[in-house]
This record gives structure tokens, sequence and C-alpha cells, in this order.
């Protein structure tokens, strides 16, 4: 119901980057400009200034990204509030989920869902990635949560938050008088890393493949199959692990463990909803708008 075209200027101008806002926003970098053209047409200024040094807002580009974010929020708790509208909620749901969504993020979800609509029965599988996608396509799941959008053919998907991989390690040792390193230096210091398959792994791979580094080229000391393992470990060892932040949440709190930062270079990734086409409906739908609702 809302103007998608002001989403895909909100993801561009804080993005400043159209190759970054077309995979945000899953449609092609022609179709980003062609959005831009068409606000830009409608209200008769330009919104970007294209230069040698990039892209960057003009004043009437500022002035409508603050307009278009507090309608993209007003929407959001429109389209939540009347989700709930559609009467009753009951039945059962069977949903799967990535590792560190199913440890860290869903959780408190999951509660917050059961205890207003307790006429729903939910039961829940943890794998990684290419597991719940595989369990979805077969039939085994109602609905699924991943790390980043797939391109999975037959199924579905949808933005849910927003995540950042972290580099991080215990805060008393090796690394305790360490804040950040070059990211050349991250070939040198021994790793925990996700097993193959996770998604995790899969969202290291691309970022370190952007700045020319494949995996074989780091310190790899051991693969392990979650991340509370990948916790313990790094919290009795030298080594460190990339992990998500919400996962170390509670260890940043205590100082049991630390973050180090990695110079100029980030690794964000989204958490998605993920159905079978044409089945983003019901409970499944009810559901996924709580999960956003609750997590923005």
């Amino acid at each position: 119901m809302d103007d998608f075209r002001l989403k895909v200027f909100a993801s561009a101008a804080k993005n400043l980057n159209f190759s970054k806002c077309a995979e945000q926003m899953h449609i092609s970098q022609p179709a980003v400009s062609k959005h831009i053209n068409e606000l830009e047409n409608h209200f008769g200024v330009s919104l970007f200034k294209r230069g040698n040094t990039g892209v960057s807002l003009t004043n009437a580009g500022k002035i409508l990204l603050a307009h278009a974010e507090k309608l993209i929020e007003q929407y959001r708790v429109m389209e939540y509030e009347m989700g709930l509208q559609k009467g009753a909620v009951k039945g059962s749901l069977t949903i799967g989920a990535s590792t560190t969504i199913a440890q860290y993020f869903l959780p408190p979800i999951l509660a917050g869902f059961m205890e207003r609509f307790d006429g729903v029965s939910i039961s829940m599988r943890s794998g990684n990635s290419e597991n719940i996608e595989k369990w979805l396509s077969e039939g085994e799941i109602d609905m699924g949560f991943v790390e980043n959008a797939g391109t999975k053919s037959g199924l579905h998907y949808e933005h849910i938050a927003d995540d950042e991989l972290v580099l991080a390690a215990k805060s008393h040792g090796r690394y305790s008088g360490i804040e950040s390193v070059a990211l050349e230096s991250l070939e040198s210091i021994p790793l925990v890393l996700r097993e193959n398959g996770s998604g995790t792994r899969e969202i290291i791979e691309t970022h370190l493949a952007g700045h020319g580094i494949g995996l074989q080229e780091l310190n790899v000391v051991i693969e392990l199959d979650s991340t509370e393992a990948i916790k313990s470990f790094i919290a009795e060892s030298d080594c460190a692990a990339i992990v998500s932040v919400i996962a170390i949440k509670d260890e940043l709190l205590s100082g049991e463990l630390k973050i180090i930062d990695i110079d100029d270079f980030e690794m964000k990734r989204e958490f998605a909803s993920v159905f079978r086409q044409g089945e983003m409906n019901g409970l499944r739908e009810r559901f996924h708008l709580f999960a956003k609702h609750f997590s923005a």
C-alpha cells in the first residue's frame, strides 16, 4: 500500500550508492534510477548530486529523506496494527530458523507473540540457512528465518531486521590492548569459523571477497557448528571469531568478550523471513508482521 519509490529513495539516500540500494531492495540498478527519476520529476527538484567523488544528497533530498523515514515508519505501524484486526489468531505454526536467529533473535519474539495470542502453538527447528530453505521447499516447516535474503526458486524472502558481524575475542590476554586491526592483519589472527552452509560464514566470505581476500588465506584454527560453541572456544583461547553482535551482547556487558574493530571494513547483513511462493498469508503473515514490528 505504501509508495515503494520512497523506500528505494530512503535506501539510496542512506547508502549513497545505487548499487548497494539495488542489492538491499532486491531490484536492478536501472530500476533504482527509474524510481529516483520518477520522484525527481514528481517534485520538480534534484534529489542527488552526482559528481566525480560519488553521490550526495541535495538540500531537497535531505528534506525528502526526513519525511520519507517518518512515512515509512507510519506505514509499517499501520500495516502491523491493521494486520492484527483480521480476526482471532489461532492455529499451529512450525518455524525453521538459522542458528543465530533461533538462539538470539527469535526467543523474545516468540514469547511476546504467544503471550498475546494464547490460541497459537508454535514449534521451532534450527539449522543453517541451507537447511531452512530445504525444509521449507520440502514442506517440513511453514516459514523460515535466514541470514540474508536468498535466491532459491519457489521461495519468497522478506526483510525483518538488520545485523552486523564483528571480530570478537576475550577481553584479557593476547588482545587486551588491541582496539583495532587493519584488514590485512586478519590473515595472521587465529580464527574460529562457522561450518560450510552457515549463513554467517557465507556473509563473511562475500564481504572478504569484495576486498580480494579468500577464506583459504585466513588462519582458520577450527570450524564449529554453533555460535555458542564458538563463544566458549574463544573465551578460553587466544583465537578470535567473526560473529553476530547480537550473539555476544551479554558477554560484552559482562566484559568477558570484546570487539576488535577492523579498519575501514564493515560486515552488515539482514535477517529475512522466507515463505513458499504465494504462502505469505494467515498465521505465517501474522507472525512475520509481529516479528518485524517487535524488532524495529
